[in-house]
């Protein structure tokens, strides 16, 4: 686990892999840390597994990090917003492979964006960086859930998405168009999968993708590392990230 903030940094212990070898130390010189991997056979396996999984929720051509939400409370809203029960607030994200700039390994994590923080998913933990802060998730503690959602497209339809139905920009009471509303077009309606990925220390985020079967294997490959390497011990020093 490590726990930076103020340009300071400080390690916790409990960052051990089962039957590997690790080596830590500080560079004093640069003010970065260093972290070395070498992994056996399992967590070799359990880590490509994850890597793996990335890479194919990165092949989608929509992702998106939801902000917030909320429901659309009255008819008037509902008639705005093209007859959805709720309303998003979205940005498109970005799934690639960093390190954060303090910290010097031999291994490239997937990185996740999501808002202000970036998920970088190292063998042993999951680091959660906010420019000079950062918290960590162990493996253990990750859970990561998802579903199918239906989403009204106002923006570009993805290339991979799967277009289910269309509803009109401003409907009337029945689901036709309300003929008060001028340019009133249809929209597409697509099915997307939404991933929430939280933990007992405070993550809490919501990830969208534009095509389905993405989520699974992430959460497969996440249970192979939690099976794979010690991380209780480093949980129970974990700071909260609220």
């Amino acid at each position: 686990m490590i726990w930076a903030a103020g340009g300071g940094f400080w390690w916790a212990a409990g960052f051990l892999l089962v039957g590997i070898a690790i080596g830590l130390w500080r560079d004093t010189y640069s003010r970065s840390a260093v972290l070395f991997y070498e992994l056996e056979d399992d967590a070799q396996q359990a880590y490509v597994a994850l890597t793996e999984a990335f890479d194919r929720a990165a092949s989608c051509n929509g992702k998106w990090h939801i902000d917030a939400g909320g429901n659309v409370e009255t008819l008037a809203a509902w008639k705005r917003n093209a007859g959805a029960g709720r309303i998003v607030a979205r940005q498109p994200t970005t799934l690639t492979y960093a390190l954060p700039s303090f910290l010097k390994c031999n291994i490239t994590p997937p990185a996740l964006r999501v808002g202000k923080e970036t998920l970088m998913f190292l063998p042993d933990v999951v680091l959660v960086v906010e420019k000079e802060k950062v918290g960590a998730v162990s493996y253990d503690a990750l859970n990561i859930r998802y579903q199918d959602s239906q989403f009204i497209e106002s923006e570009a339809v993805p290339a991979d998405a799967e277009v289910i139905s269309q509803t009109w920009q401003h409907p009337n009471k029945s689901g036709g168009p309300d003929r008060r509303f001028k340019d009133n077009r249809l929209i597409p309606i697509c099915l997307y999968e939404t991933a929430h990925l939280t933990s007992s220390n405070g993550l809490n985020e919501l990830v969208q993708f534009s095509r389905t079967g993405v989520t699974q294997p992430l959460v497969d490959a996440v249970r192979f590392l939690a099976r794979s390497t010690r991380t209780k011990s480093a949980a129970s020093a974990m700071p909260s990230l609220q």
